[in-house]
């Protein structure tokens, strides 16, 4: 047996089997030589230990070895050298056999051929592709067949069951106010044959066009959908089909879930039944306005005749509604509404372009409507469906809910603003006078109090009919928008309430010639910005706007407070010059000057205004709350804002004795009148010259700011008792001081914080007008003409304001709107004393 660690000399493996076989190729150098190689040899028999003789012959020079490779054989057995504790000296170095196999990178991959590299990418590719038609086509379909025989498609009449539910109100104490009912007409669930074609068509051709020809959904309109989501865009790819679904559902969640639910339902609705079926249940369900669920009862609700009776005209318009049915009272939408109705239609083919230009828009008869105990307001109902409409609770659902909303009206303060109406209309003997209150709570902006007029009116017919919301109508608001022209001169860093302008009377502005209302209105040549806010000096605000501000920060000052223009609101902020005075195309509704003014309230922290504290479904489960956010209304520095608005109600102090009102008992309060002057047409009796048409009464405490309009719809000459002119300070003035009076009875006094001034001095003292204009000077107010709804001028009346500009027109630009409260601005027909 060899104990050689090695197997024995070179090239005799007493074991091949267990060396790896090197392949064919070039013959590989040949080993060292054994153990013992080189040295003298002794005589035969003689151990090496016993030899004798002179030192034996040193080996040769090894040859410079090459880096060592790590030896690809099998390890070395237990019995090696390395592992008994000796070495064998033997030989140069390790075998040098080198691996067979592919070449490899730096990263020990093997290096592919391009052949290689390309079989590979497109096996992975051949992987993808079929995972993902697995995903997106394998699995999809797979489930949608499982839950389209999960799946019923509701009928109408069980839908119809599910409409009509009553809405339940509640006060700010959560005592009940009122129910409100869908009126709606008669509702009826028609046959495909009682439904005219016209009406049909009108509504595929404005919903969905492909409807005839589609299989409950269509793949471009999801497509649309889905691009409009990403991108924030608007519309949806919902088929009629589709929204029959979503409405018998009533599930309106943005989620997958209920899309792919709908897809089903969808499209197993046009699998089992006829299209004249689905277009019929569609039209049987469907909200179109006016509590009117289903083609029938919205025939009765907007023509007073069955749905076998309408014509294009009027099938157009209810076709259109679908989109917007909580808009169906805005004359502007219903008719952009029809139009689009009306252009579909001859799109599809279903109407000729010159019967659609022979079409006139079918106006709808007013809303009947009859006082009945425990039914809502309707002016707060429409205003609560406007703010739920605006966070996902449509009209479509409004009704289908079991809802419960829980509103921020205080009954009392809804008690008083109705009581302090009545009590300053007592005696008014002018038909055309009418009225509107509405008060907000300056720390929440809940809305406290809102009184729009009256809310059932006789209609010519003699029948009850919903009367018109004066509270959310936009009006001339006169010299009730000077504080406005402060804020911005004050945000600009202009000057402020101690700064002193030119305040006399007849002041020339390139042509235009600017009047105060008489004495009472005008002050010196030195005239302090707060002296000339108590006396309502137009020629001072006038000359602040056009030569220091501009209009254009007044209008932003006004939106900073919470006037909220078109599109997101109903009033309008014009920015030219008569902005001012608040005249010409600038008109503001009495709850956005309510909202405004409590700004001021709130020390420069704007709160939207809001009618809603909460809403529950059926099953008392919250569906919305009112967010109460606060930011800084005029200055991104809370501070700063805060002493705008103070410096703003220091201004504002002083008015109220000047008008010859009175704050309630142990509360500060401060506000602006204002009036509007009606512009004399020619055949009007003399009497129109004098006229006012718009005035107000706005002001606030700490707690409480309320508007009072008193006026007449448009530009009227409107008349006090005695036919006397009415101003801002005679009849809308006492309705406020005794609104503030009966609602503050009985709660804590409460004081304005002070805040630095700005400009002028800095001390905390604002001095005050000191006498009231006498008795026969009227009241502080000056008129002002207008071209939009009308305008007005003060009581200021005396001998200096006998000249009217009817007789001289302005014939410039500015003829749009005037001064309040002097008339003299420019305006339409222009102000008293223009251009003398």
């Amino acid at each position: 047996m060899n104990d050689d660690p090695h197997g024995g000399w070179p090239g005799q493996d007493p074991d091949p089997a267990r060396r790896p076989q090197r392949p064919a190729g070039p013959p590989r150098r040949p080993a060292g030589p054994p153990p013992g190689h080189g040295q003298r040899q002794g005589p035969p028999g003689q151990a090496p230990w016993q030899r004798q003789g002179p030192s034996q012959q040193q080996p040769p020079p090894r040859r410079p070895q090459r880096p060592p490779v790590a030896p690809q054989h099998e390890p070395d057995l237990i019995t090696h050298h390395e592992h008994n504790g000796t070495t064998d000296r033997g030989y140069d170095e390790p075998y040098d056999d080198e691996p067979y196999g592919p070449e490899t990178d730096e990263n020990g991959k093997p290096i592919l051929t391009p052949a290689q590299r390309k079989k590979r990418r497109w096996r992975r590719i051949r992987r993808v592709l079929l995972a993902l038609f697995c995903l997106f086509v394998v699995i999809p379909a797979i489930a949608f067949v499982i839950t389209y025989f999960a799946v019923d498609v509701p009928s109408p009449q069980s839908v119809a069951a599910t409409q009509g539910q009553a809405v339940t109100y509640y006060y700010a104490d959560n005592t009940e106010m009122g129910k409100d009912v869908p009126k709606g007409g008669n509702r009826q669930i028609l046959t495909p044959e009682q439904i005219p074609d016209i009406v049909k068509k009108a509504v595929i051709a404005t919903e969905d066009a492909s409807f005839e020809t589609n299989s409950g959904f269509d793949i471009g309109g999801i497509l649309r959908a889905v691009y409009n989501q990403v991108t924030a865009g608007k519309g949806g790819g919902s088929t009629i089909s589709q929204q029959y679904i979503k409405v018998a559902s009533g599930d309106d969640e943005s989620s997958l879930a209920r899309k792919w639910t709908e897809l089903a339902k969808s499209f197993k609705m046009n699998q089992t039944y006829e299209k004249k079926d689905i277009i019929s249940a569609y039209l049987n369900i469907i909200y179109f306005g006016r509590g009117a669920y289903g083609i029938e009862s919205a025939a009765q609700a907007f023509f007073g005749k069955p749905a076998g009776d309408l014509n294009a005209s009027e099938a157009a318009l209810l076709a259109g509604l679908i989109q917007q049915p909580g808009r169906s009272e805005n004359p502007k939408v219903a008719n952009d509404r029809w139009n689009v109705a009306l252009n579909r239609m001859v799109q599809n083919g279903f109407l000729s372009a010159a019967d659609r230009a022979n079409l006139q828009f079918p106006t709808p008869i007013p809303q009947e409507d009859k006082q009945q105990a425990g039914v809502v307001n309707p002016f707060i109902r429409d205003k609560v469906m406007d703010e739920l409409a605006a966070n996902g609770i449509t009209a479509d659902v409004y009704y289908r809910g079991g809802y419960k909303v829980y509103t921020t009206i205080d009954p009392k303060a809804q008690a008083a603003a109705e009581q302090a109406v009545a009590d300053g209309m007592k005696g008014q003997t002018d038909e055309n006078l009418l009225n509107a209150l509405v008060a907000i709570d300056p720390k929440t902006g809940g809305v406290k109090a809102y009184y729009g007029g009256p809310s059932i009116v006789k209609g010519p017919d003699g029948k009850d009919q919903k009367g018109r919301d004066w509270a959310n109508t936009p009006q001339n608001p006169g010299s009730s928008m000077k504080p406005f022209d402060l804020t911005a001169y004050m945000q600009l860093g202009k000057g402020g309430i101690n700064s002193t302008f030119d305040g006399s009377n007849n002041r020339q502005f390139g042509k235009q010639t600017i009047r105060n209302a008489g004495p009472g209105s005008s002050c010196s040549a030195q005239c302090t910005v707060s002296e000339a806010m108590q006396r309502s000096a137009n020629t001072v605000f006038y000359d602040m706007v056009v030569n220091v501000t501009k209009p254009g920060p007044v209008a932003q000052a006004a939106k900073d407070a919470g006037i909220k223009p078109a599109p997101e609101g109903v009033s309008e902020l014009y920015a030219d010059n008569n902005i001012a005075l608040g005249g010409g195309k600038t008109a503001v509704s009495p709850e956005d000057m309510a909202a405004a003014y409590a700004t001021f309230a709130g020390e420069g922290q704007r709160r939207d205004k809001h009618f809603i504290v909460k809403v529950t479904n059926s099953q008392d489960e919250a569906a919305y709350s009112a967010p109460e956010e606060a930011k800084p209304a005029f200055s991104d520095d809370a501070d700063k804002s805060k002493q705008i608005a103070g410096n703003v109600t220091e201004s504002l102090k002083g008015v109220i004795p000047f008008s010859k009102l009175k704050c309630p008992n142990n509360h500060e309060c401060a506000g602006k009148t204002g009036t509007q002057q009606h512009t004399y047409r020619p055949g009007e009796p003399a009497s129109a010259k004098d006229a006012n048409s718009q005035t107000w009464m706005v002001g606030y405490t700490p707690s409480i700011s309320a508007a009072v309009w008193v006026g007449g719809d448009g530009d009227k000459a409107l008349k006090g008792k005695n036919g006397k002119s009415i101003f801002g300070s005679t009849i809308a003035g006492p309705i406020w001081q005794k609104f503030l009076s009966l609602y503050l009875n009985g709660k804590p006094g409460e004081r304005f914080e002070k805040v630095k001034i700005i400009g002028g001095d800095d001390n905390n003292t604002v001095p005050s007008t000191q006498t009231p204009p006498d008795e026969d000077e009227g009241s502080t107010e000056t008129g002002t003409p207008s071209t939009g709804p009308s305008t007005g001028s003060s009581s200021s009346r005396n001998e200096e304001e006998e000249t009217s500009s009817s007789r001289n027109p302005p014939s410039s630009s500015e003829n749009n709107g005037g001064e309040e409260e002097g008339g003299n601005g420019p305006g339409r027909g222009g102000g008293r004393g223009d251009n003398e």
